[in-house]
């Protein structure tokens, strides 16, 4: 998909290829990205992508994606030693974006390691840890409430619905995204008691990569790309 972007007539584009090697992934992850909103782009009347510099910029330092911007801009400058003030409010801004808790619930292991490599585009802007069953995951939160919790409804033992039935109960555990991967119809859920408003479904099965797609996308909500404006 792409969007209209308001540009001045200045503006830098890149294409995708060149999205990837700033980013450090690959090319069809930058197409899977604008493809899901993740990056804005617009197109040239041959039809190719061509993607806001400043859009690239922003995802590489609300993610961490592809090292220092500014210290890539230096080294394509011939002064690789130049690297941002020890301290400096941008360096601050980017090791708090960096962080994000993602706790993953899946009986699993395969799809677990998967979905770890999938997440691996992030680099440091994604801590993600594992539980097995509702159960443990509630452990873990208890612990160490994740920033998104995602899960399958389907678990041995405490199932996700009786997890999220608790969690909703919990006060300590309040504001955490919850993704909850599922297979059921909505008539299905709605008998098994149903599910908190808050709760995302998202469809199962689903690809490690269209999960690190949606992640992408959620962690944008979180830090707005500064100097875009997408039409909607």
């Amino acid at each position: 998909m792409s969007q209209v972007i308001h540009l001045g007539p200045g503006a830098r584009m890149l294409t995708t290829r060149e999205v990837a090697s700033r980013l450090g992934v690959s090319l069809r992850t930058v197409q899977l990205w604008v493809e899901a909103d993740i990056l804005p782009a617009a197109r040239t009347p041959g039809g190719h992508r061509r993607i806001p510099y400043n859009a690239v910029e922003a995802l590489a330092l609300s993610t961490g994606l592809g090292g220092d911007p500014l210290a890539e801009q230096a080294r394509r400058r011939g002064n690789p030693a130049a690297v941002l003030p020890r301290g400096s409010a941008l360096d601050k801004v980017r090791q708090e974006a960096r962080h994000h808790d993602v706790l993953l619930v899946a009986d699993d292991p395969q799809w677990q390691a998967q979905c770890a490599s999938a997440l691996e585009v992030f680099g440091s802007a994604v801590r993600l840890r594992f539980a097995e069953t509702g159960y443990l995951a509630l452990l873990q939160m208890g612990q160490q409430p994740p920033d998104l919790l995602i899960t399958n409804l389907e678990l041995p033992g405490m199932d996700g619905f009786a997890m999220l039935r608790t969690l909703e109960r919990c006060e300590a555990v309040t504001g955490i995204a919850v993704l909850a991967l599922t297979s059921l119809t909505a008539d299905v859920i709605a008998a098994r008691g149903g599910l908190p408003d808050w709760v995302e479904l998202f469809s199962w099965p689903v690809s490690p990569e269209a999960l690190a797609v949606r992640v992408g996308r959620w962690m944008l909500t979180q830090r707005p790309l500064p100097g875009v404006h997408p039409d909607v």
